[in-house]
């Protein structure tokens, strides 16, 4: 855990992402892209990258939109991908080696880790500010490495009954498994961004200004429009019926949970895989 508070405000999370998450997440990585990468360019739209920026991407996973954000900013401009988990890091540095990137990577909490003050032009996140154990103290802290009048662009997930391709699954497992812990509002996780008024006083508490957050609705291929087996299987790894079958008390209930997972699926079922719609915000402010 070199360099990183393992005991500070994120422990649960850094080690939840380096023992449980990180390297499942790795494991489908490629699926993963491929599912919310349409979303991620929606935010980096938002963000107007010019050639020769500065960009810290935050939350940066295993590269996909670090390297995205490179492309974007080249030759001249540089970009730094940071984020808690090792074996994402690992597979980020990969990715970066093989495409020939200026990407830089490291391991970081972008709550507490200290950047050098104003030295970049732009933030960004793809689905990686929503679990800030104090996210106004997180956003503070990200504030300070953005130069005066800096932009900020983020995608973050709106409420889970807005995300079919979520809510379908987990209520099909549901059938099989107890409801799992509910957390309370705003608390670190997925759905954490979910209230836009939450999001807008994170944000003016944290001193940035021009807080907007825009709408986004998206047909999305789940599980990278794989076949409807691979997909229930995406399904079952990752995302909150994942969480719920990784609380089930009983293993020979995972058949039970499999099929009620495929039969949900099969009306979305296309000749490109299963397609279901997301519900999104992407969210700008400046310095």
């Amino acid at each position: 855990m070199a360099g990183l508070e393992v005991d500070g405000p994120n422990a649960e999370q850094i080690a939840y992402w380096n023992e449980q998450a990180g390297r499942k997440w790795v494991a489908v990585q490629t699926l993963i892209d491929q599912q919310i990468r349409p979303l991620g360019l929606q935010a980096m739209a938002r963000a107007s990258l010019a050639a020769g920026e500065r960009v810290l991407d935050v939350g940066c996973g295993c590269g996909d939109s670090t390297l995205e954000l490179a492309r974007r900013v080249a030759p001249s401009g540089s970009v730094l991908g940071v984020d808690i988990s090792a074996p994402m890091l690992e597979r980020a540095r990969d990715q970066a080696v093989a495409a020939g990137a200026a990407a830089q990577f490291e391991r970081a909490d972008a709550q507490t880790h200290r950047f050098e003050p104003a030295a970049f032009d732009a933030l960004f996140s793809r689905f990686g500010v929503m679990f800030f154990a104090d996210p106004v103290a997180a956003f503070t802290n990200l504030r300070r490495a953005l130069r005066p009048g800096g932009r900020l662009a983020f995608v973050c997930w709106q409420a889970i009954t807005e995300n079919p391709w979520m809510f379908v699954p987990f209520g099909a497992a549901l059938q099989h498994l107890p409801a799992p812990s509910i957390p309370p509002p705003g608390a670190p996780g997925p759905f954490a961004f979910a209230d836009p008024q939450h999001v807008r006083g994170i944000l003016s508490r944290a001193g940035f200004a021009d807080v907007a957050l825009e709408s986004v609705s998206m047909s999305l291929s789940v599980g990278g429009g794989q076949d409807l087996d691979t997909t229930v299987d995406f399904l079952l790894q990752m995302g909150p019926a994942a969480r719920a079958l990784g609380e089930a008390p009983d293993p020979a209930v995972i058949p039970l949970v499999t099929a009620a997972v495929r039969e949900a699926l099969l009306p979305y079922q296309t000749p490109d895989g299963v397609r279901m719609d997301s519900a999104s915000w992407v969210v700008t402010a400046r310095a």
